[in-house]
């Protein structure tokens, strides 16, 4: 399993619906086939809250390692993506909902006054509620509580779940410093990160070239690069290795492609050099791996 996005990451998932858009979930990371599910976007407002074990979370060009009961903050139409820690799963409940639970309509004074300064402030993408203040624990307790009446889905529970959202967004409000922050990051280079996930979305299955990278985003290859590593944490080229093994994953899953197929059908003009890379990712060769899944598949 892993999230699926369109050619701009965007999560095609549904979070609720036009008349109450909100979507709680329990979630493991081990339920993803790699123990991680992949870069995407929403423009919902996630909240994240780790109930068993311990996740590494990234943000835009953030990083955050969360441990149980601790919780983060995701804005709106920030990219993120997560990952077991010391390869041991991970249990959480995501809460997602659309900022206009908060705001009721634009140009409301609750939207200008105190939605609109949180989430278009493109420097904050994510807060981590740490319980190192003493708000923290009144934030983690609302989303318990949130994430209570969902479950017990009693008649009216709407009213209460918009009543501890707000809650939830009148102590972000008054208790973090949303002072914009000196910062490299601004909207133009999240647009030409998203542009490069895009072509590499696009085109991972023929050949890459830095050159006709840093082409699509108007960039020079040096300044590509570096933009790339600054926000996601790892080199452009590991990035897509690591891209096109995930996308290999479904064609394991099938007996009736060959490793030979499955490297070709992911970009690897060499199946020796894909099995290489494989192994190093995963831990093995895609043969064993191949085998283990269509013996969960045949158990199923």
């Amino acid at each position: 399993m892993q999230i699926i996005t369109n050619q701009f990451q965007k999560e095609l998932k549904k979070h609720g619906n036009s008349q109450f858009p909100i979507l709680i979930s329990n979630e493991k990371l081990s339920k993803y086939e790699s123990g991680s599910f992949l870069w995407h976007w929403h423009p919902e407002i996630e909240l994240t809250l780790i109930d068993k074990g311990q996740m590494i979370y990234k943000v835009n060009d953030k990083i955050f390692h969360l441990h149980q009961g601790e919780a983060l903050f995701g804005n709106a139409n920030s990219l993120h993506t997560g990952c077991m820690y010391m390869n041991h799963d991970c249990h959480y409940i995501s809460i997602t909902f659309d900022p206009k639970l908060i705001y009721g309509y634009e140009n409301s004074i609750i939207y200008l006054k105190y939605v609109a300064p949180i989430i278009q402030n493109f420097s904050l993408s994510a807060i981590h509620f740490n319980l190192s203040e003493d708000w923290h624990k009144e934030v983690t307790d609302i989303l318990k509580n949130i994430i209570k009446i969902w479950y017990q889905h009693y008649n009216s529970y709407e009213f209460d779940l918009l009543t501890n959202l707000n809650l939830f967004w009148k102590q972000l409000f008054l208790n973090h410093n949303f002072k914009q922050e000196i910062t490299t990051y601004d909207k133009r280079n999240y647009d030409r990160i998203r542009s490069i996930l895009s072509y590499v979305e696009d085109n991972y299955s023929s050949k890459l070239t830095l050159d006709t990278i840093a082409k699509e985003v108007h960039l020079c290859k040096g300044e590509c690069c570096r933009l790339f590593k600054h926000y996601m944490k790892m080199p452009l080229f590991e990035f897509i290795l690591e891209y096109r093994i995930e996308k290999s994953l479904n064609y394991l899953a099938d007996s009736k492609y060959s490793i030979r197929d499955i490297a070709t059908n992911v970009g690897f003009n060499d199946s020796n050099y894909f099995s290489k890379v494989f192994c190093k990712i995963k831990g093995c060769t895609p043969t064993k791996y191949k085998k283990i899944l269509l013996n969960q598949n045949y158990s199923s």
